[in-house]
């Protein structure tokens, strides 16, 4: 697909501390097409935040002191045009719903008139619409922009903690009335393909040119195995079998990078000694980061929010040759044979001893080899052929 103009109205911010499969996606179709990435509405409040040093939103765009639009040059050499919206107000924490209703609306006003601006600006008349993870504001958008097709890219499972139980009824009629959905795992497209026929499947990747030039052409030989995850510390985590495994393995050194969500996850594992906690990184920092490791771990919790995830660390650690230890928390049959997936936490630390003790450099080639199957170049290909079926 080439010489289309395509919008992205985004759940996120271009720029942060972890890779994002919206950008690595975007910053490739940008090589052939024109693209216009829509941040993240930020809110007052975001202001109020970065002013006290907790967030780090673009506060001068956002209030007009810099130009809300941007041309930026992305890592693979593309360049694409990002945007930053006025600041909105915070509705998504309201109980009523009359009163969200009337407020989001007031903020979706802004939002579409700010962006119909820039698109005439831009002179994207006819664009494709990619709304990435955002049914709040891909439903109020639809058919108001003019778009060839709006595609919804559902790259997670909804859940209502920030958004509140709303977030089910948006999020389905906006699924049912998109154009289609693409989606980043198997579980995501079982659910949606009954409200959505033109469902598709896409799974994330990795920067393969990056993370290879760091990878480990054998097993190291040490007496304490160091093993590791990087990501944010959220939520999500399976603090019971992590805690379990400390335990049950003082010699091995568990380390942990990320953006620290779950403050009962620090109280918890802090006090063992061979457990470590470092702020996070950028991307590109990452891969000689994971290189270090001798297992890499995803432990999340067994959940139904947790079935929707295909996680982008997997991908990663397996293109440096790294072994993979994780729960049960999704079914991933793409890495049978390759990485060790544990029911139970007497079985992740099975896991941990058995990757440790048959490690070898057969394996950590063919690993490198799975992971350069699932490269972003690959990823974005097969992206931009679904995009291009709804091309006018």
């Amino acid at each position: 697909m080439q010489g289309q103009d395509i919008v992205c109205i985004s759940n996120t911010g271009w720029y942060g501390k972890y890779a994002k499969s919206t950008v690595l996606l975007l910053e490739r179709l940008a090589k052939h097409n024109r693209v216009l990435f829509v941040e993240h509405h930020y809110t007052l409040a975001d202001i109020w935040y970065t002013l006290r040093g907790r967030k780090q939103a673009p506060i001068h765009q956002m209030l007009g002191f810099s130009s809300r639009l941007q041309e930026i040059e992305t890592a693979v050499g593309s360049k694409l045009y990002r945007l930053v919206m006025p600041p909105s107000l915070p509705v998504y924490f309201l109980k009523n719903e009359k009163s969200f209703e009337k407020l989001f609306c007031l903020n979706t006003f802004v939002y579409r008139r700010v962006l119909k601006k820039q698109l005439r600006r831009l002179g994207m008349e006819h664009p494709l619409v990619i709304t990435a993870y955002n049914p709040f504001y891909g439903l109020s958008m639809l058919h108001r922009l003019n778009e060839q097709a709006h595609i919804y890219y559902c790259y997670d499972g909804v859940e209502p903690s920030y958004y509140g139980q709303r977030i089910f009824r948006y999020e389905e009629e906006f699924s049912r009335k998109a154009d289609a959905i693409i989606c980043s795992s198997d579980f995501l497209l079982q659910g949606k393909l009954p409200l959505n026929a033109k469902s598709y499947v896409v799974k994330n990747g990795v920067n393969f040119p990056l993370f290879s030039r760091y990878a480990k052409t054998e097993p190291y030989e040490r007496e304490r195995k160091k093993v590791g995850f990087i990501g944010s510390l959220d939520p999500r985590f399976d603090i019971d079998t992590v805690e379990y495994a400390v335990q049950q393995l003082p010699d091995f050194d568990f380390e942990f990078t990320g953006d620290m969500r779950n403050e009962q996850m620090r109280n918890r594992l802090k006090r063992y000694p061979n457990v470590y906690f470092f702020d996070p990184l950028l991307p590109e920092q990452v891969p000689p980061l994971l290189k270090r490791y001798d297992l890499g771990i995803i432990p999340y919790l067994q959940n139904e929010v947790n079935k929707n995830i295909y996680p982008l660390k997997i991908n990663e650690f397996l293109a440096v040759g790294v072994p993979v230890v994780m729960t049960a928390f999704a079914d991933l049959p793409d890495f049978g044979g390759l990485v060790t997936t544990a029911a139970t936490k007497e079985d992740f630390v099975s896991g941990l001893l058995a990757e440790s003790s048959s490690d070898s450099k057969a394996r950590i080639s063919q690993r490198i080899m799975l992971a350069g199957t699932n490269s972003w170049e690959e990823r974005a290909e097969a992206f931009a052929e679904i995009l291009s079926g709804f091309v006018n």
